[in-house]
């Protein structure tokens, strides 16, 4: 069979052959040793019809239990508007590519210059990148930056209320940098200013970095943080729930050096784990530090508003030896996402959703209170996450939940459990989820 996606005629291979002195294609691989050639039939399926594809992956998909969702812990089930997945497809938007011809590129620079907007607004910095692969590694250049930054110094600060996925990817980061990273105690759930104080006299601080919401879902509060990172000079970084940043005070009002984190809560699909799209804002002195493409708007030769990449030398995202990072393309298309998300949802949907999360969890916490089965971890306020111990066996707990439909929170410890609300969740399923732990 003839397929249109093979250009190569059985006359092209014939030439091929000869000018590379062969008669049969596996002459070309005859310095292969034997032992090492796989001589069994491989186990793939006869050709499929279209409808054949669809109903063969509808059954492989059947295969999954939908389960109704209250975990969180960094992915979260947000709504995602039906326009969003039409939109991108749209052929001035994918492209496989870096867009560095701009007068072929003007509706992938378009919405990457929107998004960067977008983006400043949603973190009260100055600059946004376009973007980075996700929160943990955005997380991890972030420290690099610091780093350069700071020149001398060698050490980060991590609170140890940042995730604990995110520390893992900053560690790795560290060790093939070469740098130090250095745990901020907690207190009650939340960073211990005082011992951010005592480290930083020891000097050698590059950058702060703590996160909002915390790992448990709490709300810290950053007062004098930055004058403290600053006074030291040191940089303070913020990872924060992007979505969240709708309602709570941004990380520009807190003072920080740089905003990172991850955008899937602004509609992106959990997805079994990705792809996702990570965000990084910063201050307009550090712009020329920052790594991932920048957009800016210009005027072509005929006056008319245009979009370039702008501040950064090619090297930026090609050639990774002289690279301060590289970013593919399909973190593009995922911020692409984020944008149209955004301008679908609008400033007063995003607070809309935001509210409707934090109301949830407030009620469900109540909720599951009463049930005299949990106590509070902590006495932090929180916004749309919240940590419970309770008071008998947590896995057999999740696994009764997960029986009848329900994804129950995320484990934190022996006995604790970080539940998770967004807008999606209904009082029905809430009250559904408080009824089984009542049962159980």
């Amino acid at each position: 069979m003839n397929y249109k996606f093979f250009p190569h005629t059985a006359e092209d291979l014939d030439k091929m052959l000869h000018t590379a002195g062969v008669t049969d294609i596996q002459q070309l691989f005859k310095e292969i040793p034997s032992h090492l050639i796989y001589n069994k039939e491989y186990n793939i399926p006869s050709a499929m019809s279209e409808i054949e594809l669809r109903k063969h992956f509808d059954s492989l998909g059947n295969k999954n239990k939908t389960l109704t969702i209250f975990a969180g812990a960094g992915a979260y089930d947000h709504y995602t508007p039906s326009a969003i997945p039409n939109l991108v497809q749209r052929s001035e938007f994918l492209t496989s590519y870096t867009p560095y011809q701009a007068e072929i590129s003007q509706g992938t620079l378009h919405y990457i210059f929107e998004y960067q907007s977008m983006m400043t607004m949603l973190t009260g910095m100055d600059i946004s990148n376009a973007s980075m692969y996700d929160g943990a590694t955005a997380t991890a250049e972030a420290a690099i930056m610091a780093l350069h930054n700071a020149k001398k110094a060698d050490t980060i600060l991590m609170s140890s209320t940042v995730d604990d996925k995110v520390r893992k990817v900053v560690d790795t980061y560290a060790h093939f940098h070469g740098f130090n990273i250095k745990t901020i105690a907690e207190a009650n759930g939340a960073t211990s200013k005082a011992d951010l104080e005592q480290q930083m006299q020891a000097g050698g601080v590059a950058g702060v970095i703590v996160q909002q919401p915390n790992k448990y879902g709490n709300i810290e509060d950053f007062s004098g943080y930055a004058d403290t990172c600053h006074a030291n000079k040191a940089l303070f970084i913020i990872n924060s729930v992007i979505a969240d940043l709708a309602l709570l005070k941004t990380p520009g009002e807190w003072g920080a050096d740089v905003a990172v984190g991850d955008s899937q809560s602004l509609g992106i699909p959990l997805s079994f784990g990705g792809p996702y799209v990570g965000y990084m804002c910063v201050t307009e002195k550090l712009m020329r530090k920052m790594p991932g493409r920048i957009v800016g708007a210009t005027q072509d030769n005929r006056g008319n508003r245009a979009f370039v990449l702008t501040l950064q030398a090619r090297e930026q995202h090609i050639r990774r030896q002289k690279a301060t990072s590289n970013i593919c393309s399909n973190q593009s298309l995922m911020a692409l996402w984020v944008t149209i998300y955004l301008s679908i949802m609008g400033k007063e949907g995003l607070k809309q959703a935001a509210q409707m999360s934090f109301d949830g969890a407030h009620y469900l916490q109540q909720q599951l209170l009463a049930t005299g089965r949990f106590t509070a971890t902590h006495t932090q306020p929180f916004f749309n996450e919240f940590c419970l111990d309770f008071n008998g066996d947590a896995d057999k707990l999740q696994q009764h939940l997960t029986d009848n439909g329900i994804m129950g929170g995320v484990k934190m410890g022996d006995n604790t459990i970080m539940f998770a609300v967004t807008e999606k969740r209904t009082k029905e399923e809430m009250d559904q989820l408080v009824s089984l732990i009542k049962n159980f």
